[in-house]
């Protein structure tokens, strides 16, 4: 007896994926679904971030005394953007003279790979509400303290509040390598699309598309909507870090595929589509 493929059956899958926009709609196509493919980013020249540079110059200028690096891949974009107007050693140099703190095992790894230790670390589960404690159980006093705060993907409000609120003079230093696209208007009708509940799964290939996704939801309004459509819908992820950066703004994936591809995403997605879209609404009634 033959098989019955599965596949998504028709269901409205909205994608982000930019350099590979058409195959991502072809992929999704032939798997049955139903595609709206909205491209979120496009890469920005490391030089261009002037935000990380001038917080190099606070530094290097002895005007920074911590330095929170909060993610490991920002603290490596970090370093990259700085390379490309000063040398490895200067930057070293610079940190080494300011109090280091990692949020997590990713940036204690990401400074490690540079020969740094940070002097404190949040422990286990690494969210800020242990980093504040950890900062508040070390010797180090905030108040009057120049803090910066390296931040990929969203701002910490809270954590920069609750700084504050100790005293800390406090810098926000947004890392980035990719911006929104020139044409946002896909983006924008993916928003809709989401919130008014005319989507059924969602695909993500990296973090910053949910990122991005976020901050047009949110200059729009939307946001609040978006995710709780998201929360009805089947949210795929292509692989940890995407996966991460979900749930950091409360979005539990549904799925990761067996391999980091785009093929594989939308493959295993289909296939597990109908079982899952249903449990899911199942549960979120």
């Amino acid at each position: 007896m033959e098989e019955t493929k599965r596949d998504f059956a028709g269901l409205r899958v909205v994608a982000f994926e930019s350099r590979h926009t058409e195959a991502m709609a072809r992929l999704i196509s032939n798997n049955g679904g139903q595609p709206f493919v909205a491209p979120s980013m496009r890469e920005v020249p490391l030089s261009e971030n002037d935000q990380a540079l001038e917080f190099a110059g606070e530094l290097f200028g002895g005007r920074i005394d911590m330095v929170i690096f909060l993610t490991g891949v920002g603290t490596r974009i970090l370093t990259k953007t700085i390379e490309t107007k000063y040398t490895r050693d200067e930057w070293l140099a610079a940190l080494s003279k300011a109090i280091l703190v990692a949020r997590g095992p990713k940036p204690v790894a990401a400074l490690s790979e540079l020969g740094l230790i940070p002097q404190v670390r949040a422990p286990e589960p690494n969210t800020w509400h242990e980093l504040l404690a950890a900062l508040d159980g070390s010797d180090y006093k905030l108040d009057g303290l120049r803090i910066a705060v390296q931040e990929y993907g969203a701002t910490n409000a809270e954590l920069l509040d609750a700084l504050r609120s100790r005293g800390a003079l406090v810098r926000r230093v947004p890392i980035y390598q990719w911006e929104l696209p020139l044409d946002t208007s896909p983006l924008k009708e993916a928003v809709g699309l989401i919130a008014d509940g005319k989507s059924d799964v969602a695909l993500f290939t990296t973090s910053v598309q949910v990122v991005h996704l976020m901050r047009i939801a949110a200059e729009l309004g939307r946001d609040a909507e978006l995710l709780k459509s998201l929360h009805g819908m089947l949210v795929a992820s292509i692989g940890p870090t995407t996966s991460e950066m979900l749930r950091e703004y409360g979005i539990p994936p549904d799925l990761e595929p067996s391999h980091p591809k785009m093929a594989a995403l939308v493959k295993e997605t289909a296939e597990r589509s109908g079982d899952l879209l249903l449990e899911k609404r199942r549960l979120t009634k």
